[in-house]
This record gives structure tokens, sequence and C-alpha cells, in this order.
């Protein structure tokens, strides 16, 4: 099957169950003719219902993981951005006698910049993952 198939019957089958579930909520006989306009709008109403309490549900269940996620994803973010710094940091080493205006001034100041950049990137990463 494919993708946008499987969603069609989902969403078939979700109607379908609610306007059994309606009917049953209202007191309603199985009834295989068509439904009228209000049933269907009742039926609607109630699948609706089921639809969005699944979902808060769903919602309150995977809340605890988001927050443990979102913070361990800045976490490993932050390890990321530390891994230029590390990489830049023997070049700026060898640099920095030229810091001034030697033969390496322009190595030096891109080297620093971009270790500033991400010493940055990472400092900030981490500090907002423990403010969560």
């Amino acid at each position: 099957m494919k993708p946008h198939s499987i969603g069609r019957a989902l969403g078939i089958g979700m109607r379908v169950a609610g306007r059994i579930a309606g009917q049953r909520i209202a007191g309603a006989p199985d009834r295989p003719a068509a439904a009228t306009a209000a049933e269907s709008r009742a039926a609607g109403q109630a699948a609706g219902q089921v639809t969005r309490g699944i979902a808060r549900g769903i919602g309150g269940f995977l809340r605890p993981f988001r927050r443990v996620g979102g913070i361990l994803w800045l976490e490993v973010m932050g390890a990321v951005f530390l891994l230029p710094v590390a990489v830049f940091a023997p070049t700026l080493w060898r640099a920095r006698t030229s810091y001034a205006h030697g033969p390496d001034h322009r190595t030096f100041l891109a080297t620093a910049g971009v270790m500033l950049v991400f010493l940055y990137l990472s400092a900030s990463s981490f500090w907002r993952a423990r403010r969560r």
C-alpha cells in the first residue's frame, strides 16, 4: 500500500467509527443506510472529540520525554560545537606569535574568529540545557 492510501483508509475508518460512536451515544439503532445531515454532523463531532482526547492523552504521555529529549539535544549540540574549537586550537597556538603583524596574521584572526563563534554556540547550548 502507498502511504497516501494508508492515510485515506485510516481517515475513512475514523469517520465510520465516529459515525458509529455518535449513533451509540445518541442511542440510535444501527442503520446501514446513509445517515441524515444532522446525524452525520453529530457523528463528526463525536469523532472529533475522540480524536482530540486521544491527542491530548498521547501529548500528556510524551511531554516528559519531549523535555528530556530537548535537554539531551542541547547537550549533544554543545559537544558538537566544541569539536571545531578543539580542531582549530593547534592552529591558533602556532599562529599566536603573528597575532599583530606577522606572516600568519590573517590565519590567527580567522582561526580566532571561528573558535569564538563555535565557543559561543557551545556555551549557549549548554547554558540553555541547564536552564531547562
